[in-house]
C-alpha cells in the first residue's frame, strides 16, 4: 500500500514532509508487535495514529481498547486496567475483566500515560515484560497477548529526571517514538484540515460553505495552541454562526484566542509579508473586539446585579461615589469567597467568562 492510500484509508490528513515521514514509520512499525510511544501536544491527533497502527497490523480484527489514564481516579485505575474478583474491595459486587483482558489478542492504547502513579507503573512494567498479571483479589495469574501503544503530551524524559516516571518503563515503552509536530510547525496542512472539517461537518448539510482567501491567510498564520482540535472547533463554530455561505475574517477573529504573556500577543495571528500599517490595523481591530466583549460582559453583570438588589433611584442624592473598579474588585472577591475559590463557578455567578475572570484577577492582583 502506498503512503497516500494509507493516509486516505486511516484518516491521516497532511501533505507536509513531517507527516509523510511519520506515515512511513507508522506503516513499518504497524506490522510488528513492538511497543510504540506517541508524543506531542494536546490536540495534535495522537489517537488517529494509534488507530492507524492497530488497523494496519495483524491485530486489526481484534479489539483496540483506548484508555485515558488521566480521566480515571487513582483509586480505580488498577481495577480498570487489571480487573478484580468479587468481594475484593468495597463495591466489588461481581467479577470484572480489566482493559488488558478485554484487549487480549488486540491493542491497548494508553493515552496520557504520564498520569499513572508510580505503583501502577511498576505493575504495568511487569505486564509488558511477562504478558501476565493478577486481578485484584485473585490468586491466579492471567496471561494475555496485548500490544501496547502509549501516548502523552508531556516530556517523559523530564518526568523521569524529576522521579515522576520510572526510567525502566520509559525505555520499555519508547521502543519506537512517534513525535507528532504541532499544527503551527506544519502550516501547509492547516487549510487541508479546515476544508476536511467543512466537508465532513454535520452543520454543512448543503455543502455551501467556503473559506475566503483572506480568512485562509488568517488561519494559516494563527498559532493554534489547541492544535487540530481547536481548528475543528473554530471551523464548526464559525459555520454554526454564519448567516452566509462564506466564512471570512470576521467569522474567525472572535473565535481565536488572544493570550497575553511574556511574549505579548503570543497567539495573535500575524500575516507575514504585509506592510506594518496593515498589521497595526489588524492588532487594533482585534483589541477593539476584545474590549467590546468585556464591555458586553460587564453590562450583563451590571444588569444582573441591579435585578438582584432591586431598582435603584440614581436621581437621589448619594453620600458617596465609589469607583467602578473598586465595586468590580469587591464583587469578584465576594464571588470567590462564596464559591470557595472555584473560579469557574465564580465566573458563572458574575456572569462573565472564565477567561475574563482570570484576566481581571491578574489586573487586580487577587490570588
Amino acid at each position: 500500500m502506498k503512503a497516500e492510500e494509507f493516509q486516505k484509508k486511516f484518516g491521516i490528513i497532511g501533505r507536509s514532509k513531517e507527516i509523510h515521514d511519520l506515515v512511513d514509520i507508522t506503516m513499518q512499525v504497524a506490522q510488528s508487535d513492538i511497543s510504540v510511544l506517541i508524543t506531542g501536544e494536546s490536540g495534535v491527533g495522537k489517537e488517529v495514529f494509534a488507530r492507524a497502527i492497530h488497523n494496519f497490523s495483524r491485530r486489526a480484527n481484534k479489539e483496540l481498547v483506548s484508555v485515558n489514564c488521566g480521566a480515571i481516579p487513582e483509586s480505580l485505575l488498577e481495577s480498570e486496567l487489571f480487573g478484580h474478583k468479587k468481594g475484593s474491595f468495597t463495591g466489588a459486587t461481581d467479577d470484572r475483566k480489566g482493559y488488558f483482558e478485554i484487549a487480549d489478542g488486540g491493542t491497548l492504547f494508553l493515552d496520557e500515560i504520564a498520569e499513572l502513579t508510580l505503583m501502577t507503573q511498576v505493575k504495568l512494567l511487569r505486564v509488558l515484560e511477562t504478558q501476565e498479571f493478577m486481578r485484584i483479589g485473585s490468586e491466579t495469574v492471567t496471561k494475555v497477548d496485548v500490544r501496547i501503544i502509549a501516548a502523552t503530551n508531556k516530556d517523559l524524559q523530564r518526568e523521569v529526571d524529576s522521579k515522576k516516571f520510572r526510567h525502566d518503563l520509559y525505555f520499555r515503552l519508547k521502543a519506537v517514538n512517534l513525535n507528532i509536530p504541532p499544527l503551527r510547525s506544519r502550516r501547509g496542512d492547516i487549510i487541508e484540515f479546515a476544508n476536511h472539517f467543512l466537508k465532513n461537518s454535520s452543520i454543512n448539510r448543503t455543502n455551501g460553505f467556503k473559506i475566503a482567501k483572506e480568512a485562509e491567510k488568517l488561519l494559516v498564520n494563527y498559532n493554534w495552541p489547541g492544535n487540530i482540535r481547536e481548528l475543528k472547533n473554530v471551523i464548526e463554530t464559525a459555520m454554526a454562526l454564519s448567516k452566509t455561505g462564506i466564512l471570512d475574517v470576521d467569522s474567525f477573529i472572535p473565535l481565536l484566542t488572544i493570550e497575553t504573556g511574556t511574549d505579548g500577543l503570543r497567539n495573535l495571528p500575524v500575516h507575514i509579508n504585509r506592510p506594518p500599517e496593515s498589521l497595526d490595523r489588524e492588532m487594533i481591530y482585534r483589541a477593539l473586539i476584545e474590549i467590546k466583549k468585556d464591555l458586553m460582559e460587564l453590562k450583563m453583570f451590571a444588569q444582573k446585579t441591579q435585578s438582584e438588589v432591586g431598582s435603584v433611584n440614581f436621581n437621589s442624592k448619594l453620600n458617596e461615589v465609589v469607583r467602578l473598579n473598586i465595586l468590580e474588585k469587591d464583587a469578584i472577591i465576594n464571588a470567590l469567597y462564596f464559591t470557595k475559590h472555584n473560579k469557574r463557578k465564580a465566573a458563572n455567578l458574575l456572569g462573565i467568562s472564565e477567561r475574563t475572570l482570570y484576566r481581571k484577577l491578574k489586573d487586580y492582583g487577587i490570588d
